[in-house]
């Protein structure tokens, strides 16, 4: 088949995220991936903004991530967690408690972020059966969160404005309050007061939503926010999965704080955006409260838990980071996307412009037109993949200044010609 007929069979059989399998948006067929670029079945190249949703934070095509996975297929692919273990799970465990607060003691693995998200969830309903608290098993969390696709993942997503609104009369009733706007915990003080005996944990993001709103918020509401629910006896867990890794200009996001949570979801940029892993990383009283009392273990067990494959890839990529001053990467690409992108304020059809780390968002009044506005994309070959009134990038770490240039003025201008759209 040509390139044509492949795009032609992929629209008549092959269901894309978020997509009507009836009516479909087009979608744009990759032939090879190196760096920053990605290059489509007819030979456009384009400048990826997207890091893959957060992922390929080395870019595509890493010398020493491939290595790390032909050593691994040398050796082999993938075993069972249940009753065995490998050297790729160890050293893994190792290197991630290595880079975060020493009050995290265990790991779990999981194969993606919503499944982490629902372990995390799991793991805060079996501690407080396990220590004679069943009736905490409810959770409260912050309107404008995205915590994954799976069925308690969605359930402390933003009910209404979320994309899973279809669904909220049927999921459990959590406990929201209102995306923060400044360090008040009020509501949230409130709400732990009138129905603490039922809340297991607060789950949130922090420091930045993603797919909910990519909205930046307040540290000091993070340690408020902690510190009550440690006074009150309640689990705090972080998802961390779309902020991990240096997104935001701290390894973790927790770390633009002085506060750690008591479980921590991490996923996306694990791997380099190589292979699916996610991970979620505890203390010991969650774990030895769940595993001193009945049924004596976690019930959770995904098949393909500790992918070895996956997990040396995740080593080769954590290393990689290290190795290299991420850290002023990330701080120039803030200050420069920040410079680039704030003439967009004035456009009359953007509402807001904001930049923290390495993610630049372009907040628009009203909804993305994704049938009018991707082709535009293609057309200044670049690579932006917008949502509701969110268009927004997040390069791979590797990008020049010349491509984030690139990258930052080819999207005004098309976020400009958006603003004739009746």
């Amino acid at each position: 088949m040509n390139y044509r007929d492949l795009l032609a069979y992929d629209k008549a059989h092959v269901w894309h995220p978020y997509s009507s399998a009836t009516n479909p948006l087009e979608v744009y067929g990759v032939r090879s991936a190196k760096g920053v670029r990605l290059e489509l079945f007819d030979g456009t190249t384009l400048i990826d903004g997207m890091s893959s949703w957060w992922a390929a934070i080395h870019g595509y095509g890493n010398t020493e991530l491939n290595q790390a996975a032909e050593r691994q297929l040398r050796q082999f692919s993938h075993v069972m967690f249940g009753g065995l273990t490998h050297l790729p799970a160890i050293r893994l465990t190792e290197k991630l408690l290595s880079i975060v607060d020493d009050s995290f003691q265990k790991v779990f693995f999981a194969d993606s972020g919503s499944v982490a998200v629902e372990v995390a969830m799991k793991m805060a309903v079996q501690y407080f059966a396990a220590i004679g608290k069943p009736e905490k098993s409810n959770f409260v969390t912050i309107r404008k969160g995205y915590h994954g696709d799976t069925w308690n993942a969605m359930s402390v997503c933003d009910p209404v404005t979320g994309m899973h609104n279809l669904f909220s009369k049927d999921l459990p009733q959590r406990f929201f309050i209102a995306s923060p706007e400044d360090e008040s915990t009020e509501e949230l003080e409130q709400i732990i007061a009138e129905h603490k005996d039922e809340i297991a944990a607060l789950i949130l993001e922090p420091i930045v939503q993603g797919a909910g709103g990519m909205k930046f918020y307040s540290p000091a509401f993070l340690e408020k926010a902690v510190k009550i629910c440690r006074e009150a006896g309640l689990l705090v867990i972080f998802d961390e999965i779309a902020t991990g890794f240096g997104r935001t200009g701290e390894l973790f996001a927790y770390m633009h704080t002085s506060v750690v949570p008591d479980i921590m979801c991490i996923g996306k940029a694990l791997t380099g955006g190589y292979i699916s892993l996610s991970a979620v990383l505890t203390n010991n009283m969650v774990a030895e409260g769940i595993s001193n009392n009945p049924p004596y273990a976690f019930m959770h067990g995904p098949t393909f838990m500790a992918n070895p494959l996956a997990c040396s890839i995740a080593i080769a990529s954590i290393e990689l980071l290290l190795s290299t001053p991420w850290k002023e990467k990330i701080a120039s690409m803030e200050t420069r996307m920040r410079h680039y992108l704030s003439s967009a304020k004035n456009y009359s059809n953007v509402a807001d412009v904001r930049v923290l780390g390495g993610i630049g968002v372009i907040e628009m009044k009203r909804e993305v037109n994704m049938e009018s506005i991707m082709p535009k994309f293609i057309e200044e070959r670049i690579w932006v993949r917008p949502f509701g009134k969110l268009v927004y990038i997040m390069p791979p770490y590797i990008i020049t200044e010349e491509e984030l240039y690139i990258l930052c003025h080819k999207l005004l201008k098309v976020v400009k010609s958006e603003c004739s759209r009746k």
